[in-house]
């Protein structure tokens, strides 16, 4: 039986339910991180013991749980949008915002399949997009590849930001801090391409970044949804 099946006990003196106790956890780790999050810390914002709390949920990991699908309730828009690429864009870029919000939330996307009632209505809106395009199959492997760029883009870019709150340095000043060193590696020749890249590219911010490589994704997904069954 999943936490979300499970009756909550009837109410004691401390006023308690799950609503309550994920709201705690999800303060405690938007202030310091999931290693913040115990069930005593919690039980102590609530004001109440925390034996307590197993009469809600059986272990922590039901708790990062009910935090995960609380916070996935950011990522569904008001409206889903007609087309396909606009609802994967607008879904994407709501995650994003949301592990920017919440940035304990890049630890535990793509971990097991989130089954509460707003996870499930992500997944739905995803699938929901491209139904009909391609074959299931196909639909299935298009929703991947969105998710796992996602993720993937998600987390470098909290770590990133985790980086510039550990050093006290943004990423201009670990730049600066780090120059000397990479040009005495680039002088060597060993690189050439890494030189280029240096010297000649681009530096847009992370929005930009993210914005493009979806696009392309988005591009991909496309093409294999346009492409005829094998």
């Amino acid at each position: 039986m999943t936490v979300w099946d499970r009756p909550e006990p009837p109410t004691r003196p401390v006023p308690l339910d799950r609503e309550r106790i994920v709201a705690a956890a999800v303060a405690l780790a938007d202030e310091g991180g999931l290693e913040a999050v115990t069930l005593r810390k919690v039980a102590a914002r609530l004001n109440a013991g925390p034996m307590r709390l197993y009469g809600y949920i059986s272990t922590k990991q039901e708790l990062f749980d009910l935090m995960v699908d609380e916070v996935q309730a950011e990522i569904l828009p008001a409206e889903q949008p007609g087309d396909w690429r606009e609802a994967l864009r607008v879904l994407a870029h709501r995650t994003r915002q949301a592990a920017l919000r919440h940035a304990w939330l890049a630890d535990l996307l793509g971990g097991r399949p989130a089954l509460g009632p707003n996870g499930l209505a992500v997944t739905e809106a995803t699938l929901a997009a491209l139904d009909g395009l391609a074959d299931i199959d196909t639909v299935l492997r298009a929703a991947e590849t969105v998710s796992a760029y996602v993720i993937g883009a998600v987390r470098r870019e909290v770590a990133h930001l985790r980086a510039e709150r550990a050093t006290g340095l943004s990423e201009r000043d670990w730049q600066r801090a780090s120059g000397p060193h990479v040009t005495r590696m680039l002088a060597t020749g060993r690189f050439p391409a890494l030189s280029k890249a240096v010297h000649d590219g681009t530096d847009v911010d992370a929005g930009t970044s993210f914005a493009t490589g979806l696009e392309w994704v988005l591009d991909a997904v496309a093409a294999g949804l346009a492409r005829p069954p094998a």
